[in-house]
């Protein structure tokens, strides 16, 4: 798989959103206190990018 969103809880709690290409972070979100915050965030950018998989890192 060429791209993916990955949803994971950084150091301090939060949760992020990360856009990897062929294994590189293009980028990353902003924390959110929620996986829903985070979920929300990924719904707006598959907008524009609409078949990127999501996988849940725990």
């Amino acid at each position: 798989m060429a791209h993916k969103f990955e949803i994971y809880k950084d150091k301090s709690g939060e949760f992020r959103v990360r856009f990897k290409y062929n294994s590189e972070v293009i980028f990353s979100t902003e924390g959110y206190s929620s996986k829903s915050g985070a979920q929300r965030a990924v719904d707006s950018i598959k907008k524009h990018v609409p078949d990127a998989p999501i996988e849940m890192l725990e």
